[in-house]
């Protein structure tokens, strides 16, 4: 006969299990895996929403033609992913020429600089858990970047922006380098800052606010991206289950 302290720790094992099953089934592992394929180091960067926690200390060095792989949180999570470019190190200040938050190596929570290319992620929600992903040219545009889904099922397509759109960004849109080189390509708000640009004040709601000619700009090489602040909510995807969802710069 067991004894009661073995009948208690089979117990214990067995309501271990259980949980681990519940957990595993409701939450299962997802990794995000940042890849650079660009031909040039870049410093991805990491913001949650208010309330979820930081994810990689909020950024990281990442050299060309390498990649980062790490464990997403397994309860519901979401912010979003950028790449800063032309960061140096100098006079003991860390800066950089797009997506700069705020001259830190690890942004630790903070935003970046626009224009940026952004991907927006909602990790683990609903009962069939699904993880919504998007790329955004809302706030411009600074280097290519995809997002492609591994093992999910439904509705995981990969989408995002292939082109480098700083070869033919208008002219009126275009962040130049000290060398007279295009960075970053504004959006029409950053650039002009009417209200009707940026959707405030009377535009704000689906439906004043509407395409401009700047957005579709970005909308026409890039068709599988938000480019102005009410564009279709159709272009943020359910993807259930996803092993992996894979951020890519430089596709």
């Amino acid at each position: 006969m067991a004894s009661p302290f073995s009948t208690s720790v089979l117990l214990l094992l067995h309501t271990f299990l259980i949980l681990c099953t519940i957990s595993h089934s409701t939450y299962p592992g997802l990794i995000l895996t940042v890849v650079n394929n660009c031909p040039f180091t870049i410093w991805p960067a990491i913001q949650p929403n208010a309330g979820h926690p930081v994810l990689e200390r909020g950024g990281f060095a990442l050299q060309t033609l390498t990649h980062r792989s790490f464990h997403a949180p397994a309860q519901p999570w979401s912010g979003r992913i950028w790449a800063r470019t032309g960061c140096t190190y100098a006079n003991n200040r860390f800066s950089c020429v797009t997506g700069d938050c705020g001259g830190k190596l690890e942004c630790g929570g903070s935003g970046g600089v626009s224009p940026a290319s952004l991907a927006q992620f909602s990790l683990h929600h609903g009962p069939a858990d699904h993880s919504s992903y998007g790329v955004s040219l809302v706030d411009g545009f600074n280097l290519p970047m995809t997002v492609t889904p591994h093992e999910g099922k439904g509705t995981c397509p990969v989408v995002g922006c292939k082109e480098n759109l700083l070869a033919t960004c208008p002219e009126r849109l275009r962040v130049l380098a000290p060398g007279g080189h295009v960075v970053a390509c504004k959006s029409g708000c950053e650039a002009f800052g009417t209200d009707e640009l940026c959707c405030r004040n009377h535009f704000n709601s689906p439906q004043t606010c509407k395409a401009s000619s700047y957005s579709e700009f970005f909308k026409h090489a890039c068709p599988a991206t938000f480019t102005y602040a009410h564009d279709t909510p159709s272009l943020m995807h359910d993807c259930s289950s996803p092993r992996e969802l894979k951020v890519i710069f430089c596709h």
